[in-house]
Order: structure tokens, then C-alpha cells, then sequence
């Protein structure tokens, strides 16, 4: 199938200024996947600023050098660095100069300085059936699933080049027949106690992603909305494991009224029953640390904290004092609110450690410490941070993070699936 360009299109890649330079990049994309044909997108959230290599820079400085500017709403997922100064990133120079020229640069060319993986919590939401070009996995998968827009799994460095120019390639999930459920993925052997804990979602979603891998799953047996905090932690879990972009929930999820809905009227391809011992299985394959005595930090807000879940932490915390530094990544709009209320200065003093505009996982933050232990309740975290920091994970809920911070050891208790 050969790509169509309208006139208007065609007169714009013809260009040699910036909007040119993005306008050739869509297109070639556009061919390379077999789209048809260029759609017009309502926004875009921006996962190439993060620094990865001068080459990332010096392209975003390309573009800026050539008069681009984003044509639509543009928000940016998390940097290399803490702009606000809340936590200590160890980048040397010269990375950290050139980590800083790119977020620069992405300012210049107009996108929100939101610096977040959850933008949204920070009120980016499209709406429902809306073309937009999204990058960063968790981002993706939330603005499929929860939000109901259409995107697809936008890399470095085509989410800023849509944006510049309007458009995106038509293909895979902004198509309506691409994001119909072919697998059934049954929960309902598993107890309602287990369901409605802090645990269930970040396993189910890691167990849920190495079963499905890239496929469309829709989950049968919820008997409730479990909140957003919990599709989000999902959703972030099943996009680390596997690959997905899109996953429904029946009766939950905006396409997904009921099970027939979400298969649009076909029967499965695969049914996925999730037994017990399977949940426990994904639980445990979270872990990475064998029975350790100790644990050197513990790191949540894998996606970013919500206002509602340092709420959570606050009540957890209750005045107490860490034993080990507890980081709690966030964005900066969460960290505004924080301050207002005098909320920051409390959590610091008893040993949180906010990390704003970036992650522990993506730049160095975390001491340099071999064999040092990590515990997480973020299904996210505990799949990358193994490799991206060298820490051995130890993963638990909220409530068991934030008793292992005070205790300085694993303080884990039972769930029953």
C-alpha cells in the first residue's frame, strides 16, 4: 500500500525549515509501517527528551535551529535531570550539560515543561476517540485504555516530529478494527480480598503483559472500578513486561461496556484463566533479592505519584522517621501542590526524598552501592531496576515500603490471592 500525501502535506516536507525536517521524517515513517495516508492529531506527549546521547540533543537543537514549533498541546515525559532542585542527580559532565541543552531545547519548541510520565494527572486527558501521537509505555497504555483516545507507542524521535506537524501515521491503534480484545484474561478465581488490595494491580499487569505480549486482552471478572491509581500502576506493568499498548477491562474501561463490546462481537482467540497460584507466581517473579536481611532504599511513583497517593503515604509514614531514604518520584505539578500546603517540608523531614521532572530508574540517583537492595511497590520499577541501577528489588505494597523505610529490613506482609 503506497502513502497518499495531500497537497498540503506534500508542500510542507518540500520546505527546508523545521517543519519540513518532521514533515519527512512522519511521511518516511508513514511508508516504512505500510499507512495509507497522514491523520490530523488533537496532541502529543514527548518521551524523546530524555537525554540519552548527544545525538538526541543535538537533533532537538536541529529543530530548533530550523524554526520548528509544535502545531497541537505537547506536553514532555520526565528528564535527565531534577530541575527543581528536590533530589541530587549524580550526572557528571559533560552528559548533564547536554541532558540540560535538550530539555532547553524542548522548551523552545513549545512543548509544556511538565516533565512527567503521568501527564494525565497533570491534565493532558484527550478525549475519548481523539487521534493523538503519545510516547513513553505507560503514557500510551493509559491514553488507550483509561482515556480511550488512540494512539500507538510513539518513539524518540517521531512523537516531536507529529507534533510539529500536525499529524501522525495511520496505522495499528488508530484504527477502530486494530483495537478490538482477541484474548480473554479471567480474574475471577482469584478473591475479592486480593482484588481490592494494594498489590493486585502491579502483579496482575505484570503477569498480564508476559501473557499477552503485543496482543489486545480484555480483563473479565472486575466487579469494580479499582480507581485510576490502580489501571495506571496495571497498565505501566503490563507495558514493561510485554509490549502492550491497549488493554480493556469489561465493564471498566470506556471500550469495553461488556465482554462482547471489547471483542467487538467475536469470539476469543484465547482465553487466559488466572489461577491463585499464577498471581503468586507473578508476585514472586517481582522479587530479585534472595531473602535479604536489609534493604538500602526503597523507591516509589513508577509511573508518578499522585496527590492521592502521597495522601496514602503520609498516613503510612503517621509521623514516624525513615530508616532508610524512601524516594518518591513525582511531577512537578504534584510537588506545587505539596508546598501549598506545607506538605513537602513534613515528608522530607521524616526521610522522603522527592524526585521530581525525572526517575531514579532513568538517571543516577540511587548511592553507587554493589549488592545494594531496592523495595518498590511499582510493578514498573521492579522490572527495570535491576538493570538500569544494579539494585537487587524486593517488591511489596505501599504499606509494606513504607514499614521496611521505618524498620531498615523487608517488613512484608501475606496476600491472599
Amino acid at each position: 500500500m503506497s502513502l497518499a500525501l495531500t497537497a498540503e502535506e506534500r508542500a510542507i516536507a518540500a520546505g527546508s525549515d523545521g517543519a519540513a525536517m518532521a514533515m519527512r521524517i512522519v511521511a518516511e515513517s508513514a511508508r516504512l509501517l505500510g499507512a495509507p495516508r497522514l491523520i490530523p492529531i488533537a496532541s502529543a506527549h514527548i518521551d524523546g527528551a530524555l537525554y540519552h546521547g548527544d545525538s538526541g540533543t543535538l537533533f532537538a537543537e536541529r529543530l530548533v535551529e530550523l524554526g520548528a514549533t509544535v502545531a497541537v498541546r505537547a506536553t514532555l515525559n520526565v528528564g535527565a535531570l531534577d530541575l527543581l532542585g528536590c533530589s541530587h542527580v549524580r550526572l557528571a559532565e559533560p552528559k548533564r550539560e547536554m541532558a540540560r541543552r535538550m530539555m532547553d531545547a524542548y522548551r523552545h519548541l513549545g512543548c509544556e515543561t511538565s516533565w512527567t510520565c503521568a501527564p494525565y494527572q497533570a491534565g493532558h486527558r484527550p478525549a475519548q476517540g481523539s487521534d493523538v501521537a503519545w510516547g513513553e509505555s505507560n503514557a500510551v497504555v493509559f491514553c488507550n485504555s483509561v482515556l480511550g483516545a488512540r494512539t500507538n507507542r510513539y518513539g524518540d524521535f517521531l512523537d516531536i516530529a507529529c507534533a510539529i506537524v500536525a499529524r501522525a501515521p495511520d496505522y495499528g491503534l488508530h484504527r477502530a478494527e486494530n483495537r478490538r480484545a482477541t484474548i480473554v484474561f479471567d480474574v475471577s478465581g482469584l478473591s475479592q480480598a486480593f482484588m481490592q488490595s494494594e498489590t493486585a494491580w502491579p502483579v496482575l499487569g505484570s503477569l498480564f503483559g508476559r501473557s499477552v505480549g503485543n496482543g489486545i486482552g480484555v480483563i473479565q471478572g472486575v466487579k469494580e472500578h479499582p480507581g485510576e491509581d490502580a489501571l495506571k500502576a496495571f497498565g505501566a506493568a503490563a507495558a514493561s513486561s510485554g509490549a502492550v499498548g491497549l488493554f480493556h477491562i469489561a465493564g471498566v474501561t470506556p471500550e469495553a461496556a461488556n465482554l462482547e463490546a471489547a471483542l467487538g462481537g467475536r469470539s476469543p482467540e484465547e482465553s487466559i484463566i488466572v489461577t491463585p497460584a499464577m498471581a503468586n507466581d507473578a508476585r514472586g517473579r517481582l522479587s530479585t533479592a534472595d531473602r535479604p536481611d536489609h534493604i538500602d532504599a526503597v523507591a516509589i511513583g513508577s509511573p508518578h505519584l499522585s496527590l492521592a497517593e502521597f495522601a496514602a503515604l503520609e498516613r503510612g509514614i503517621a509521623g514516624r522517621h525513615l530508616s532508610v531514604p524512601l524516594y518518591a518520584c513525582t511531577g512537578r505539578h504534584v510537588v506545587a501542590e505539596l508546598d501549598r500546603d506545607g506538605r513537602r517540608k513534613a515528608l522530607e523531614s521524616a526521610g522522603v526524598v522527592i524526585v521530581a521532572d525525572t526517575c531514579v530508574v532513568v538517571t543516577p540517583i540511587l548511592s553507587e552501592l554493589v549488592g545494594g537492595v531496592l523495595m518498590t511497590n511499582s510493578g514498573k520499577f521492579a522490572h527495570y531496576a535491576p538493570g538500569n541501577t544494579g539494585y537487587d528489588v524486593i517488591y511489596g505494597s505501599l504499606t509494606d515500603c513504607v514499614e521496611s523505610a521505618v524498620a531498615g529490613r523487608p517488613v512484608i506482609a501475606d496476600a491472599d490471592t
